[in-house]
């Protein structure tokens, strides 16, 4: 497949490394373009492609995969851009998770699939988590095509388009409140007289072998948690403190907050964008 990734930022750039080391695309076969030659001359001293400062639509041109990794708000305008290289042969996927898929379909005035994809800031390790959903253009086999892109840089699930701002909510800001998690057990651990050192490899370790362990085992979390309570022990002092503080009711209640900002956003998005194009 010919690959083009249009804006190759941080989220570009992870998925362009995914892709390679995944065998998903040949180096040769792939394509970058970036805001500016300085960033273009590093994408290609990082990955042995051809990256170049602008000439999206040529980029585009040969393109079988064309990823949109630009800012929500300047999608619209890059869309427009390639639009006249466009065709229904094509797949055209955008990780601005705000932006609804209409407003690509209509600036690119051509039928053809458009997948909108929600990953995560842990593509760069390629343990992202990835929501994607896609319009009715798209069929079986191009969701078998995007789904092997993104598995190169982590788990993916399709979910319907109104179900993306929940997927923000959980898993696109998720790193953020497991990143509080392992902040805070550093500090309890510095507490109780550990070092910083001991007490950060320890925290970093417990949250990364316990989410290993609940998605290789398939067990429910409850039923994890439980194996690892003792009549009297520790763990279960533990977790009446956690439960008297309401660890879970705030969880909730933050992913509950982070996907109604989340839909909010996307109406300020659209408003933002409906005023500069007017």
């Amino acid at each position: 497949m010919k690959i083009a990734v249009l804006g190759a930022g941080n989220m570009g750039s992870a998925l362009i490394g995914g892709i390679l080391k995944a065998g998903v695309a040949h180096p040769a076969d792939m394509r970058a373009t970036a805001r500016s030659s300085e960033r273009a001359a590093d994408v290609a001293a990082r990955f042995p492609i051809v990256a170049t400062a602008g000439d999206n639509a040529e980029a585009s041109k040969a393109a079988d995969i064309i990823i949109l990794a630009v800012k929500p708000g300047t999608v619209p305008k890059v869309v427009r851009e390639i639009r006249d290289v466009l065709h229904d042969g094509q797949i055209l996927i955008s990780l601005a998770a705000a932006l609804p898929i209409q407003v690509v379909e209509d600036a690119a005035a051509c039928r053809m699939p458009v997948f909108r994809v929600m990953p995560n800031i842990p593509v760069v390790i390629e343990e992202g988590a990835i929501g994607i959903c896609n319009n009715a253009a798209a069929t079986a086999a191009h969701r078998d095509i995007v789904r092997s892109i993104f598995e190169a840089t982590g788990v993916v699930a399709f979910v319907d388009e109104e179900q993306m701002d929940a997927v923000t909510a959980l898993s696109g800001s998720g790193p953020a409140y497991i990143y509080m998690v392992i902040e805070a057990m550093m500090a309890a651990g510095m507490k109780m007289g550990l070092s910083r050192e001991v007490s950060l490899r320890l925290s970093e370790q417990t949250v990364l072998g316990a989410a290993k362990h609940a998605k290789e085992s398939k067990l429910h979390p409850a039923i994890l948690r439980d194996q690892v309570i003792t009549p009297g022990g520790t763990t279960i002092a533990a977790i009446h403190e956690l439960e008297r503080h309401g660890l879970r009711s705030m969880l909730i209640s933050a992913i509950e907050a982070a996907t109604i900002h989340a839909k909010r956003r996307t109406d300020i998005l659209l408003e933002e964008i409906k005023h500069h194009e007017s």
